[in-house]
Parts: structure tokens; sequence; C-alpha cells
């Protein structure tokens, strides 16, 4: 008996040890995992998402038997125990696709609140299939205003009539409370909450999150933002409160021109509903509503976007969010219903975080105050820590420079007056860090401190504010002044990229100039993963379209205007096409499409038999203009023609691409026939500028959207290279102009000028801010000079991100990497090497995963590192003498399955390259 069982066992053991063999076995011929599994413009298991109908996006990985995709699987279901054997949601089944990006859910219908979990797999391009994903999930916010069973709710602070700057009403921030109790344990915990204004919340006593300026800036009177947060943690059974803190922010604050499309009169309020499952199976919801109690005098007594704050800790109350605090002298709260003419949603982009933090390099004391200095121009806030005496004003003033007798240059702040204020109630070392406005700032001035105490670097700490994305690519190169460049574009742009798209950060405007947003765009997606920024803004735009199809100045609209601007409004196509071929998401396209098609109506609107009368800011801020306008000397007419021809253009691709054959054919007939009328009206049979004054612009303009017809491109060119002789080989180019000079250059056949040009040292060029000290992209050409000091004009912003648009050329053409095809599926890899540059690399994370491009030359042999991402395919230019040798990892160059020699030119190779890493080398010619 013993012996049978013994044996019995033994088998047993030989069986399973033999079953488990298989499965290993089996498990290492399946190909590694698909990886950062994303949805819509770029969520990882977002937490109170907007999108009950998302995109699924993957990478595949990095392996030797791994190039392309030929099918994949995606399983949906409401619990993660359900995959991949049980999806209840949705199962693709086997589709065969390389598209590994953008896949459109099909599934069940998603709820609010409704948690779902996801997961894929893929087959290579040899059919073999790949080990299933790791799951991912999502959870929805409240999608509907039908959702919300809470009320608006706050003080009324504008009864108190402070009025500010031009008269603009002032509201004091307010602190709102709610105790309640729980009878059991909590199992889950969810906090949705917006505001009127911008919010900090807190529960128990605890920050729910380390969000700033939530819920952001929005169309107020279309759509407001809501977030949610996993608030489980932080809740007991028994007593508990919950806080928050609330100001004006963007919502009913002092902006530029004091009118708004919202009633700025009325205060700000807050919306929240807190919803509870506990342990014995029951729920329960607290809601903003009448029983919450409010006060407006605590320690945050002001707070302003443009002004700052005013903190006295005289009026701290200790434990105030906490379920210990006695409110019972507090005021009863008003309360509002939600009106259904304004949307409720989720936010769908990422919020304000303090994303990094700046020490002074530099401190000096300047009679009873001490300036510090980040060497960096930022936006933020401070975070100080000084010693202080009971009773004294802390007075904490920013500049983005120092005038030359080491005074602080705030001219060109305007009537922002940009200083927070801390009123210590106690001798000894204070900690502040202001809550609810931010600056554009590199120097720090302290007064007010105790003086008999020697001041240190460690009593200012700059924090970094920007909307939460991570970098996205990278350039460097052999040039120290390239490369500062490079770190003041990425400077401009996080910066400016708070929330909103903002023209500048730090005077009494930060708004979301449409014209600084169309140039600027691509150039941002080479440097950050803004994909979901800019498709937020873009709803923001759509929202604030009007009737006639105009677009306003600045999204959000705050000054109510009714007219559009050429190249302003055309922010309507020239984005949502930058950013397609970015991207590749046909979605981004289908959103836009409508406003695209109301634009170019308004184009047709404001042109006279297809010649544009369109008002516009024009070439804005060219350099050395003949009329001393800012707008600069190339013809409105000119300009808003060219837009319209172009915007046509632009819309006929999209309908294109979106199968609309009729409308294509509709918007290509329009692009051509205004492309005629500009032609006719503005160019004789020369190619030279007729009826209005001869610019580089008018040149650009008319190359860069191929108005001319061919007799005459030849001549137009001939013609934008003697304007850049006459300018000493200087560009004379504003805003619309500038973005546009180096590929009209560079598709001349004119690198040697793009370089000249990018690598001038004196005005106006790149390098002459640099060579002043810049630290990001300036306004102005010459907005300060080391001689001749800051530029008298007020309108004077030291961190302005237009001009920042070189970057797209620097990337796509120094670097060498541009997409051929939408998305980054087909990519072309070809550097431009020239002097004064002897390397230069850079490297982007595409939809597909990073492509990468270095190189350097060395004593006429060049060596050209690439990464070609999986299920993507490049076009490689090597530059080189075809008479001599290629070389490929260090060998002789023959075809391989992984590159193929398409042809040679006489002074470069063309190869076609599969996804992997290469060096290639060759002799220069």
């Amino acid at each position: 008996m013993f012996k049978k069982s013994y044996l019995k066992g033994v088998l047993y053991t030989l069986n399973t040890l033999l079953f488990l063999g298989l499965i290993a076995c089996e498990n290492q011929d399946e190909l590694e995992r698909p990886n950062e599994l994303l949805i819509s413009e770029g969520f990882e298991n977002p937490l109170g998402f907007y999108d009950a109908e998302p995109t699924f996006s993957w990478k595949l990985p990095l392996e030797n038997n791994v190039t392309n995709q030929s099918a994949y699987q995606i399983l949906v279901a409401s619990n993660g125990s359900l995959l991949p054997n049980n999806a209840d949601l949705w199962d693709s089944g086997k589709v065969e696709s390389s598209q590994s990006v953008w896949i459109k859910y099909a599934g069940e219908a998603l709820q609010s609140r409704q948690k779902v979990y996801w997961q894929v797999k893929y087959w290579n391009q040899d059919g073999e299939a790949s080990q299933w994903s790791a799951i991912n999930n999502f959870e929805l916010g409240l999608l509907n205003n039908q959702d919300w069973k809470a009320k608006w709710i706050g003080l009324n602070t504008a009864k108190d009539s402070v009025r500010g700057k031009q008269n603009v009403l002032i509201h004091k921030p307010q602190y709102l409370r709610k105790g309640f109790e729980l009878s059991d344990e909590i199992i889950a915990a969810r906090l949705y909450i917006t505001s009127k204004g911008v919010f900090d919340v807190s529960i128990n006593g605890e920050n729910v999150s380390d969000d700033v300026m939530s819920p952001g800036f929005t169309t107020y009177d279309k759509r407001i933002e809501t977030l949610t947060y996993d608030v489980t943690d932080l809740i007991d059974s028994g007593q508990n409160a919950i806080g928050v803190e609330l100001a004006s922010g963007w919502y009913s604050g002092r902006l530029l021109w004091g009118t708004t499309p919202w009633d700025n009169s009325i205060s700000p309020k807050v919306l929240c509903q807190l919803e509870l499952q506990l342990k014995n199976g029951s729920t329960k919801t607290i809601i903003s509503d009448e029983t919450w109690k409010g006060i407006t005098n605590g320690p945050l007594q002001f707070a302003e976007i443009y002004d700052g704050e005013i903190y006295d800790s005289n009026l701290e109350m200790s434990d105030w969010a906490t379920n210990s605090f006695d409110d019972s002298d507090w005021n009863n709260v008003e309360v509002a219903q939600l009106d259904n003419t304004v949307t409720l949603k989720p936010k769908r982009h990422s919020t304000v975080k303090n994303k990094m933090e700046l020490s002074p390099k530099k401190i000096t004391q300047k009679d009873e105050a001490v300036i510090f200095d980040l060497e960096q121009n930022m936006v933020g806030v401070p975070r100080v820590k000084v010693p202080m005496k009971k009773g004294d004003t802390l007075k904490i003033r920013f500049a983005e420079m120092l005038s030359p007798d080491g005074t602080f240059y705030t001219d060109n702040y305007r009537s922002a007056h940009s200083t927070d204020y801390y009123i210590a109630s106690k001798d000894g070392d204070i900690e502040y860090t202001p809550k609810f406005t931010f600056h554009g700032f590199r120097y720090v001035e302290l007064s007010g401190y105790d003086t008999s105490k020697k001041p240190s670097k460690d009593w200012v700490t700059g924090l970094v504010l920007y909307s939460d994305f991570e970098d996205n690519g990278t350039f460097t190169s052999s040039h120290e002044k390239l490369n500062q460049l490079q770190s003041n574009i990425v400077w401009g742009l996080r910066g400016n990229f708070l929330d909103i798209p903002t023209d500048c950060p730090q005077r009494d405007e930060r708004l979301g100039w449409t014209g600084d947003a169309q140039v600027f765009g691509p150039t941002s997606m080479f440097n950050a993963d803004v994909y979901k920024f800019w498709a937020s803004w873009l709803q923001s735009v759509r929202e604030a379209q009007l009737e006639d199809g105009a677009i306003p100045w600045t999204v959000p609209d705050t000054r109510g205007n009714k007219i559009g601007s050429s190249g302003w409004g055309d922010v309507a196509t020239i984005i949502p096409w930058k950013i397609y071929m970015r991207t590749g998401d046909v979605g981004f396209l289908e959103d836009n499409y409508e406003m695209m098609k109301n634009w170019v109506a308004y184009h047709e609107k404001k042109s006279n038999k297809h010649i544009s009368n369109m008002m516009s800011f024009s070439d804005w801020l060219q350099p050395y203009p003949e009329n001393e306008k800012n707008t600069g000397d190339t013809s409105r007419n000119l300009i808003g023609t060219a837009f319209f021809a172009h915007s046509a253009q632009l819309t006929a691709q999209t309908a294109q691409v979106l199968g609309k054959k009729e409308e294509q054919e509709k918007y290509e007939a329009l692009y051509r026939t205004v492309a005629e009328a500009f032609d006719k009206r503005f160019f004789d049979e020369n190619g030279k500028v007729k009826g209005a004054t001869e610019t580089q612009t008018s040149y650009l303009l008319a190359l860069a959207f191929d108005l001319l017809p061919e007799r005459k491109r030849e001549n137009a060119q001939l013609n934008l290279l003697r304007k850049l002789k006459e300018a000493d080989y200087h560009l004379r180019t504003g805003f619309l102009g500038t973005p546009l000079l180096s590929k009209v250059l560079d598709d001349m056949g004119e690198v040697d000028m793009v370089y000249k040009l990018l690598f001038n040292e004196t005005y106006p060029s790149w390098f002459y801010s640099i060579n002043q000290g810049a630290t990001t992209i300036w306004e102005r050409w010459n907005s300060y000079s080391k001689t001749e000091g800051y530029n008298p004009m007020s309108m004077n912003s030291l961190n302005h991100y237009a001009y920042g648009a070189i970057g797209e050329w620097m990337y796509e053409r120094i670097a060498g990497i541009a997409p051929l095809e939408a998305g980054y599926k087909f990519i072309k890899i070809a550097p431009q090497v020239r002097e004064p540059l002897h390397s230069a690399s850079a490297s982007l994370n595409t939809p597909y995963g990073k492509v990468s491009s270095s190189w350097e030359m060395v004593e006429g042999k060049f060596e050209l590192e690439i990464v070609v991402p999986p299920n993507t395919f490049a076009v490689v230019i090597m530059p080189a003498n075809t008479d001599e040798e290629l070389l490929l990892n260090g060998k002789t160059f023959s075809d391989t399955n992984d590159v193929k020699l398409e042809q040679s030119h006489k002074d470069a190779y063309e190869l076609h390259v599969q996804p992997g890493t290469y060096i290639f080398q060759s002799i220069a010619k």
C-alpha cells in the first residue's frame, strides 16, 4: 500500500514538473508583452476620467524578433479578475492591423463612476503572439450634470464692494467647512469637486492633493472642469470634517481690460460631492449645501493672480478643517442651483503642480532688503523660510531682471503688483508659500525680515509651477549658445503652459492669445508631452467660437471681442492639422473639423472677391518697422488672404483624412481660387510684391502656403533672398513670419542661409537675447540690451514663447527627425550638417516609441547613430561622399532585411530602415 501510494506521488510530481516545464517553454516562445498602455490623449490609469468612449494605445517592446505588428486583440472588463478569459465589456477579437495607437473603444456603454480594466496582446510581423500586457484601468468621473446632487455654495464676497486697480471688484478668499459623522468603517471614498474660482481642499486637516490653482481656466459660461480624488485613506468612522479654501483665480479676478463674458460681480463658489461606501454595505453622500459654514476672516486676506497675496498669520485658525473645530460663530453659506446651460465635465488634461525646485545661486544685500538670484527666469511661487519679529510684515517682490543699478526692473509687469505679504504673529522662523497666485521671475526680494539675522540662500526656494506633463524630447549640440536657445525654448514652454497656453506669465495679461499658440504649438510637441494639454485647450477654442465663425483673440475670451484676427484665429485650422501630424490621431481632426469649416466661412465673410479685409495683428513686433507700429509693415490684406487660402487648404486635407471627398474637393477649389486672387492682387509677373510694402514676411507667406504659380515661384524666392541681403542677412520678421522663415529657406535649398540666420549674434537674432543674458525667449527681439538698457515699451515680456518656434526646425533639420506620415508611422531621419556645429543629437517619444538621431563630424568622418521605434519605418538620408564606402555597425555596408540602400545621391545615401538601433559611418563630401 505504501509503495503504491509512493509511486503515485512520484508520478504525480513528475507529471506536474513536466506540465510546468511545457508551460515555461510555451511562455518562453511568447513575445515580450506590449508596454506603456495609454488611453485617449496619453492618460495612464486615470481617476475621474472624462471620456466614456476612449481610444487605446500601446507600444511594442524593443526586441530583436519584433519589428512590426501584424494584429492585436484588446480586452475590456468591469473587473480585473475577468481578464483575460472573461472580458464582459469588450473583446475586439484578433484584428489584422498594424495600428497600435488610437484604437476606438467599441464595447458596452460606460457610465459615470465606472472603473474599467483593460489589456492587450499583439502578433508580430511573423504572426507570433505576445504575452498579454499588464492590466491597466481607468475610472470615469461624473460625466453629466445630472450626476451632481450638490449645490454651488459660498459667501457673498461681492457685497463688500472692495475695488482694486481699474476699479475691478476684489473678492476676499473664503474658508468653507462641513462636519459629518459616519457610523461604520469606510471601504471607498471619492471626492468630486470643482469651483468657480480656484480651491484647495482638506479632509480631517489633511490636504487632499498637491494640485495647484484647481480646477483651471475654461470658458466658464460654457464648461467648468471637475476633479476626482480618492480620499479613502483620509476618512475615519465617527466624526469627520471637510474644509475648502476658495479664491477668485481666473473666474472673478482682475483679468486684463476688466471685462469678461461672465459677470465678474458674482462671488466665487465651490461644488463638492463626497461619495462613501461603508463596510456594512450602505452608501452615504456628503454634498455642498446650505448646511456648510464659512468665513472670510481667515489668514489669507487677499489673493489675486496679477497682484499676489496677503497672509496674516495672526488670523490662523488651528485645525479649522478637522472635526474638533468649533464653527458656531461662522456664517451660513449662500446656495445656488446648477445651471444646466453650463456643462460640468471631468478635467481633460493634467492639473498644475509644483514640478521642480530652484535654489538661489547668489544673494545680494541692498539697504534693508536682500535679493535672491535663481539665475533662471521661471514661473511659480517662492517657498520662504525666514526669521521675523512679531507684528512685522515680510514683503516679497519679484522681477525677471535687474536694472543696471541693481534695483528691480518691474516696468514690464505694468499694473500687476506681483507682490506677496506675510504678517508675523510671533518671533522666530516662519515658512510661507503663496497658494492662489503665481509670478514670473528670476529674482526674489525680501524685506521686513529680522535684520539682526544674516541672510542665507536657503531662505528662498523657487517652486516651478506648470501643468503636470513630462519632457517629450531632448536636443543638444556642440554649440553652447544653441544649447542655451534650446533651454530658453523649454523654459518658455514651462512658464507659459500653466493650465492654458499663455502669451506671458508675469504682467497684467497671462492670457491664451491664439496667435502665439498657433506658431509655437508644433515646437511644444517636440519638447513636452502636451497632447492632452492642446486637446483640452482646443475644446475651449471650439466653445469660444462665435456664431459667425470668428475665433476670439484670446481663449478663454476675457474681453468679449466679436471679431477675429487673421493669423490668430487660424489657430482653429493650424493647430488641429499640425498636432494631427505629430500624433496621427484622426479623432482629434474629427473633434475640430466643424470649427475649421466655420473659421474658413468667417474668412469668406471677411473677404471681397477672395481678398481679405479681416482685422489683423499682422506680423506682430516685426523689427525695424517703417510705420513704427507693433503690427509691422506687411499688408494686413495680404496676410489675411494668405491665411484664408492656407486654412482652406488645411481644411481640405482634413476632409481627405476623414474621407469626406465632396468637402475635400470644395475646399481644394476654394484654396485654388483664393491663391489665384492672392497672386493677381499682390504679385507682379516678376514674382515681386505689388500694391503693398515689400517685406520678408510677404514672400514667406506666398512661398510657405504655395500661393504662386510655378512660373513666379523662383523669382519670388530670389526676391526673398534680396530682402535678406538688404537686411545684411538678418531677419525682419515678427510673430507670423518668423516660424515660416526656416522652412521656406530649407525648401529652397538654402540650408546654409538658415544656419547663418540662426547663428547670427547681432540684433535681430535668437542669439542676440542670449548674449544679453536671456534664460527664456523674449517677446521682442530687443527687449533688453547691455548697452542701451530695457526697451522703453511697456509691452516687454521677458518670457514669451512665440519666437521659440525655431525649435521645430532644430529637431527636424539639425537633428533630422521628421514625420513623413502622421504620427511618425513613417519617419525621415535626415540631419543637416553644417558649420559651426560638429555634433548634434535629439530624441523624441513618438506614439510608437522613442526615435533618436545623434551625429558627429570629426576630421571629415561622419557618424550617425539612430534608433527607429518598433512598428514604424524610416528613410535615412546619410550625408556622405558616395564614392567612399559606407559602414554599418562598423562593417562595410551591404543590404540586409533591416537596412536597404534605396539610392545614392551625389552627396548622400538614401536608406530604408526597419526598427532597431544602428550606427552608420561615412566620409564627408
